[in-house]
């Protein structure tokens, strides 16, 4: 009996001194910065410190508000900094108060401009972050992709002068019809063009095509985002940034093109700088029915002598080199970079889901990888001639032909420098342009009808 008494009593004197450890380390914890990162699909704050945080929340529901409770910190200039890092224009977030809740508890409350559904989990050290207790807050209603594609779709364009009539627009006519349950004849094509002119600039028009009511999606993915800034030039070059202005000059080339009877629409997977995680990339492409899946990159390597560009598409065994083993390594770290909920309800399945690639959308995704390949290979130099494969986690759409592009080496200062030059992008975007139209050439749509809504 005696015994068994010391044994509880060391075990309580165990207990008791572990959680004091926990406290004293919390206490310790140093706020170093804090980050908001506005979207439509989520907004999220980021605080990050040298030690792991342990915080609670309480969501209220009228008015809408968080409050976050930070145990073991005290409030630092950092941390004060939250309050100012919300912009008038977060969809979500309508401000931020701080403030000494007790001696050691600081709580956020951050006033909201909706109902969300928030998440908050705690990231380990990677890359170049220390610790991060991450707050996502999802509106209750989710922003489905096809929604989103049919606004931008169906939202007049402008008009160039306030006397001149507007365009001839057969893809927004098409939507209108859809939404209106129209009858399923299509409007008569108007004239061709394939992209908007820029100096210099000659892509022709795409090839004949059966007449069918379909839209021909191309679904556009800038690498990286948000908290994942990808690589980083020696000028301090972000590849988040040039990949983004990339895929917005190729998504105004893809919107103004239309082949007979075969209007074009680009479907960027993030539009801003946010993050989101490989496979719901994926996702949004499936969703939208993309015909095409683009990831768009900006390679980096230890040294600066590695140049040119690189076209991968996904591998079901092995990769085709090396190097490419060792690229999709790296793009595949982007999650862990970025920051994913882990502990998410269904991201396991859903990542599953979309591990079954098939032999049908590997070959299509080297048939479109070679055309774009030639394409690229015109206005700048190659690093492979070839199309590589390996292991992408953002190629695996079972059903899109799919391949990343990595457009330079942004650890090359020169090809850093082509990066950031308006001229090289455009000459990059045209040349891409092409080669889309290149791919349709050979391999057309089947002719089978789109609908939307």
């Amino acid at each position: 009996m005696r015994r068994r008494s010391l044994v509880q009593r060391g075990a309580l004197v165990l207990t008791l001194g572990l959680l004091q450890r926990s406290v004293l380390g919390a206490q310790n914890a140093t706020i170093l910065t804090v980050r908001v990162w506005p979207a439509p699909e989520y907004s999220r704050v980021t605080i990050e410190s040298d030690t792991a945080l342990i915080a609670t929340q309480t969501l209220v529901t009228s008015p809408p508000r968080l409050a976050v409770d930070i145990a073991g910190v005290t409030l630092n200039p950092a941390l004060k900094e939250l309050v100012a890092k919300v912009k008038a224009d977060d969809p979500n977030i309508d401000g931020v108060r701080v403030g000494q809740y007790s001696a050691d508890v600081v709580r956020l409350v951050i006033d909201l401009k909706q109902g969300v559904r928030p998440q908050m989990f705690t990231l380990a050290p990677v890359a170049a972050y220390q610790h991060r207790l991450v707050l996502d807050l999802y509106p209750l209603r989710n922003i489905d992709p096809l929604d989103a594609l049919v606004a931008q779709i169906a939202q007049p364009k402008p008009a160039s002068g306030a006397s001149a009539p507007a365009a001839s627009d057969p893809l927004g006519e098409l939507v209108a019809q859809r939404l209106a349950k129209a009858p399923e004849t299509p409007p008569p094509p108007a004239a061709v063009t394939s992209g908007p002119a820029s100096p210099g600039a000659n892509l022709t028009q795409g090839p004949s095509y059966l007449s069918t009511d379909r839209l021909i999606i191309i679904a556009l993915d800038p690498g990286h985002g948000g908290e994942d800034p990808g690589a980083i030039g020696p000028g301090g070059t972000q590849e988040k940034d040039v990949v983004l202005k990339l895929a917005f000059l190729l998504r105004d080339r893809i919107n103004a093109a239309s082949v007979k009877g075969a209007p074009m629409r680009a479907f960027l997977t993030r539009d801003a700088d946010y993050f989101v995680p490989l496979h719901v990339r994926v996702q949004k492409a499936r969703r939208v029915q993309a015909d095409l899946f683009v990831s768009l990159h900006a390679d980096a390597f230890f040294t600066p002598e590695p140049q040119g560009a690189s076209v991968f598409a996904l591998s079901q065994g092995g990769a085709s080199s090396s190097a490419a083993r060792w690229m999709a390594a790296k793009e595949n770290k982007a999650d862990l970079i970025g920051g994913v909920n882990v502990k998410a309800k269904g991201i396991e399945l859903q990542s599953t889901l979309l591990d079954m690639s098939t032999t049908a959308q590997i070959v299509d995704s080297l048939k479109l990888g070679g055309t774009l390949l030639g394409e690229v290979g015109r206005v700048g130099k190659l690093h492979k001639g070839q199309v590589e494969q390996a292991s992408f986690a953002v190629l695996k759409a079972p059903d899109i032909p799919s391949v990343l592009v990595e457009a330079a080496f942004i650890s090359n200062p020169a090809e850093e420098r082509k990066l950031n030059s308006e001229e090289f992008q455009i000459q990059l975007a045209d040349a891409l342009m092409r080669g889309l139209l290149g791919y349709f050439g050979k391999n057309p749509p089947l002719a089978r009808s789109r609908t939307i809504g």
